[in-house]
């Protein structure tokens, strides 16, 4: 059985995850307020509720912790900090906000011999799982372009500071790039970026409202990708999200988040693809992995390849101006 501390809620911290957990329970929280877990861990009282992030690494009774850090410009420090103190990390993403940082944490994972892993499963995960496994088939040939959208609604809590969440092209764009090279498949060979806070209601806000990447594959191919905050209610999607592959003998569609979805080889449209598969929960994976019942669907290091990518989109956009 995995023992599991929390710290911090900044993000999609996995506390209703653990509820009954066969191999997992929670053991430790801090940075949580109490009336932020689920119902019947409020009350548990073999759940220590700790003062301080030191406080918890300090919990003998923590095996496996899981980072929603307040300031997401603190994570890869808090990461480094709790492999070294010899527990498994899990880490809501953007994981870190350099290069050098996300280097680091590889570094002490390796060093430590503790298991490291990012928030990372969105390409794994539904719909996108269904339309991994028809990429695998063959049947789209060579992918030779890809249009990507991840678009969020704008809400007032959104922060200024992208310290706090990482902002708009790392904690929002990532996931589409997890749709190139996770869904599809396909290796990134370069990125370039541009963003603007045209929009943003907060007068000299920080917050970006809309960017476009532009990325040249590996394999020859191009994509593009937007990101913004510019989701409205009416779409009834709180992540409104497509995704369309284009390959040498067909192509690939899907809109708004799974309502829509097609598949056309050749001369034939075969309509909407079954995205019934729920794909793999990138936490049940490491689970595997440390409990030793199974290896990680991928390398940690082409986990990480989207948010390496996107951290260097970041620079490139900032550079702009």
């Amino acid at each position: 059985m995995i023992r599991v501390g929390l710290y911090g809620i900044n993000g999609h911290q996995i506390h209703n995850n653990l509820v009954g957990h066969p191999s997992a329970r929670l053991t430790a929280v801090a940075g949580i307020p109490r009336d932020q877990l689920a119902p019947g861990q409020r009350d548990d009282a073999s759940i220590r509720f700790h003062d301080s992030f030191d406080a918890l690494l300090a919990d003998p009774s923590v095996d496996f912790v899981s980072l929603c850090s307040p300031r997401r410009a603190d994570q890869a420090a808090d990461a480094i900090k709790a492999l070294r103190a010899g527990k498994h990390v899990f880490a809501e993403k953007p994981c870190a906000l350099s290069e050098t940082d996300l280097d680091a944490i590889v570094a002490t994972a390796r060093e430590t011999g503790r298991i490291f892993h990012e928030m990372a499963g969105s390409g794994f995960g539904h719909p996108y799982f269904a339309l991994r496994e028809v990429v695998r088939t063959g049947v789209l040939g060579e992918i030779i372009q890809i249009i990507s959208e991840k678009s969020y609604p704008y809400c007032d809590w959104r922060p200024q500071d992208e310290a706090l969440d990482g902002g708009l092209i790392l904690q929002n764009a990532i996931h589409a790039l997890r749709f190139v090279e996770h869904t599809a498949g396909v290796p990134i060979a370069s990125v370039h970026a541009v963003e603007t806070t045209f929009g943003n209601p907060v007068a000299d806000g920080g917050l970006r409202m809309a960017s476009v990447l532009m990325l040249t594959l590996k394999n020859g191919g191009v994509a593009s990708i937007t990101a913004n905050y510019l989701n409205q209610p009416g779409t009834g999607i709180w992540g409104d999200e497509s995704l369309k592959l284009l390959g040498t003998r067909g192509l690939l569609e899907m809109r708004g988040g799974g309502k829509t979805s097609r598949l056309v080889i050749g001369d034939r449209d075969h309509g909407p693809v079954d995205l019934s598969a729920r794909g793999i929960n990138w936490l049940n994976a490491a689970f595997d992995e440390i409990l030793g019942r199974a290896p990680f669907p991928i390398t940690l290091a082409d986990e990480l390849s989207p948010t390496r990518w996107v951290l260097r989109a970041n620079l490139d956009a900032k550079a702009r101006g």
